[in-house]
């Protein structure tokens, strides 16, 4: 396909990621979202953006250095052209951001919470803020003084600096320039709102930036200056972890040391106070030879607005979401076996909406059960303070034959998973370290246990990671079965861990990287020939991410042919829908809410006898081709019906859902249905269940 053809044919993945990101800066924009859950939405805003940056921004970046076009790989924009509009667009969002945060510290006045700067404090406030710059700030500061360094400093990737210039005296006998300029470097040990005492009704908490900047003149009082001001820099990086192949050394340590490079790895954003003169300005980027690939983004007052996210609560629920007690699963107690239930029925948890407590338990009981002989598990991301862990350093300790697959590669957790990798190792857990090329995605877990004169396997599966804190605020898909046909599957899969030259044969389970893509290319394909023969179709998928193109010529295909096809995606989405002749009978839309959807779902009409999976893929080139996944069906008729319910209430969401249409505007999906906001409308679901 031409480049032409394909801008035509397809959205571009890094402009649609942009897109997403609107939607959660819509977020922090509506006004029927709780206040302080708005802040948190720009904290998550600017995670998001830095994370692009590191990842996807610098992958073009390197594309454009290398002095290709990268047309077919990008949509049909050269690296330059994209470079260019990924810069424009962020300014735009950032603009907007910038707005929405002012909108919402005016909100809070009329609250009696406020934000103060460090012209604002009060002769009462002085003593307290002196007190914990003393104690807690200044102790955890590190200040370079750059204005005569031959050589300048290194910035830490993602810190936020205080650019200081100083407009020295003319008693000033220490330095030779008029204008010196000093780096202040935010610490991340410290907490970056600090709250005041209270007056009366009123609350007040001042920016870590800006107490620093009320203490200046404390910094620096060795100096003779006639004027200072500290503007905030900040200096995102390339984040690619490039491994050495050093035979000598482990798989942990090369990948330790790789994470500690990230530091310096090449700038990619440069983001400053769009208020700092044009000297300051210009002598930074001088002496740290930020250039013109480079993305140039003024900014705010305040940069690393990810820390929105940890906003504290100030005892005020009235201005946060309602926190909901996650539900027990219908016939399932977590005081009983868990794994005595299972042995007779599948059963489904969908957390947030249900305790994901469950899967602790299971691993819990597993460790502690004499029966039990082995326990094999996938880990991606696990949490800061994992149960998970250590219920699998309890089993190793009680004699079981633990073996995990751990990615230590899983972007941006590395360091987690490294520190628990080595405290499982230390225990006698036997750990994997993933296939040569291939990421290990996956989610599944299985567990063995003697039965009279036989061995019985066990196992849950997955959509999304064995992770506490993220299950909390991920929307994810969990299967607690022991059909034999599965978890006997499931085992071929942890053996090709091992010895990973042998391809299996699989009957049930659909895995990449090797039958993933041809799999699904024959259920829409039957979806196709079912409609001609005029029989039932239709196509219902539920990803975080769509954006292979050749998958979406199938999804195409399908529609050219009469197939309804329904979307719901919650990120990147390359296909654009409703164009005649190409996509007319697809619709998609993104839902954007509380809690982060993140489970793949797979349904296929069949002919009225579905085929439904859960899956830890998207349909990415990644996903499809070069990493360790798992499709698992689902056969138990009344989860298949759950799992339908919670599908249609999606599809019916009018309050939080949003068109994705070839306008690329993110408009609402509006109508004269009963209003449907779906994530509130699946607990309520759960909590019927549970009263039936």
């Amino acid at each position: 396909m031409t480049p032409s053809n394909t801008e035509n044919t397809y959205f571009n993945r890094e402009l649609s990621w942009l897109q997403f990101n609107g939607r959660v800066l819509q977020e922090a924009e509506d006004i029927s979202t709780p206040l302080i859950e708005r802040l948190r939405f720009i904290g998550i805003f600017s995670n998001n953006l830095d994370e692009f940056f590191k990842v996807r921004y610098a992958t073009i970046k390197r594309i454009a250095d290398a002095g290709k076009g990268g047309r077919s790989f990008l949509g049909g924009k050269s690296a330059a052209e994209l470079l260019e509009m990924i810069t424009q667009t962020v300014i735009k969002h950032q603009k907007t951001s910038l707005r929405i945060l002012d909108d919402i510290r005016k909100e809070l006045r009329k609250e009696n919470i406020f934000i103060i700067d460090e012209t604002e404090v009060t002769e009462s406030q002085k003593p307290f803020i002196m007190d914990y710059f003393v104690s807690k700030v200044s102790p955890a500061l590190v200040t370079i003084m750059i204005g005569e360094l031959e050589k300048f400093p290194s910035l830490k990737d993602s810190a936020a600096y205080l650019a200081v210039k100083m407009v020295m005296s003319k008693d000033d006998t220490i330095f030779n320039t008029k204008n010196n300029y000093a780096l202040i470097e935010i610490p991340k040990n410290v907490e970056r709102f600090v709250v005041l005492n209270p007056e009366g009704d009123k609350q007040f908490l001042i920016i870590l930036d800006d107490l620093i900047r009320y203490c200046l003149h404390y910094i620096f009082n060795i100096f003779k200056y006639d004027s200072i001001s500290a503007h905030m820099i900040k200096i995102t990086r390339d984040a690619e972890l490039d491994i050495e192949s050093d035979l000598s050394k482990s798989f942990i340590d090369k990948i330790s040391k790789s994470v500690k490079n990230r530091s310096t790895g090449d700038p990619v954003r440069f983001v400053y106070d769009k208020k700092i003169d044009k000297e300051t300005l210009q002598f930074l980027m001088q002496k740290m030879g930020i250039d013109a690939t480079d993305s140039i983004i003024p900014g705010g007052r305040y940069h690393n607005r990810r820390d929105y996210m940890g906003f504290p609560s100030l005892g005020r629920k009235d201005l946060q979401y309602e926190k909901i007690a996650p539900l027990p699963i219908p016939g399932l107690n977590l005081q009983g076996s868990l794994l005595d239930k299972i042995s007779s029925k599948d059963y489904l948890l969908y957390a947030p909406y249900q305790s994901f407590s469950y899967v602790v338990k299971f691993l819990r009981e597993a460790a502690l059960d004499p029966t039990v002989t082995t326990i094999k598990i996938t880990i991606y991301r696990l949490a800061e303070v994992s149960h998970i862990a250590s219920s699998l350093i309890n089993a190793a300790k009680n004699g079981k034959e633990v073996t995990v697959q751990i990615e230590l590669q899983a972007r941006f957790d590395e360091q987690a998973n490294i520190y628990y990798a080595e405290q499982m190792q230390s225990e006698g857990v036997k750990l994997i370290f993933g296939v040569t090329g291939l990421k290990v995605h996956c989610k599944a877990c299985v567990v063995e246990r003697q039965e009279k004169d036989k061995v019985r396997r066990y196992a849950f599966i997955s959509t999304g990671n064995f992770n506490e804190s993220t299950a909390r605020i991920y929307t994810d898909y969990t299967l607690f079965t022991a059909n034999q046909k599965i978890v006997k599957e499931l085992n071929k899969v942890f053996d090709f861990f091992e010895v990973n030259y042998k391809v299996k044969k699989y009957n049930h389970l659909i895995v990449s990287p090797h039958y993933t893509r041809n799999a699904i290319y024959s259920l829409i394909e039957t979806e196709i020939l079912n409609n001609i023969k005029g029989k039932k179709s239709g196509i219902r998928l539920k990803l975080n991410s769509l954006s292979d193109y050749k998958m979406i010529d199938r999804l195409y295909a399908a529609s050219r042919a009469g197939v309804k096809v329904q979307l719901i995606i919650r990120g990147i989405c390359c296909l654009i829908p409703g164009v005649k002749g190409m996509s007319e009978n697809i619709e998609v839309i993104s839902i954007v809410d509380k809690f982060l959807e993140h489970p793949r779902l797979y349904i296929f009409e069949n002919d009225g006898n579905q085929k439904m999976y859960i899956s830890s893929a998207d349909f990415m080139g990644r996903n499809l081709d070069n990493r360790v996944e798992i499709s698992c069906p689902i056969y138990d008729d009344e989860i298949k019906q759950e799992i339908n319910d919670t599908f249609n209430i999606c599809w019916s969401d009018n309050v939080k859902a949003r068109m994705i249409n070839d306008k690329q505007d993110n408009a609402y999906r509006k109508n004269d249905n009963i209003k449907v906001r779906s994530q509130f409308a699946t607990y309520e679901y759960y909590k019927n269940k549970l009263e039936a």
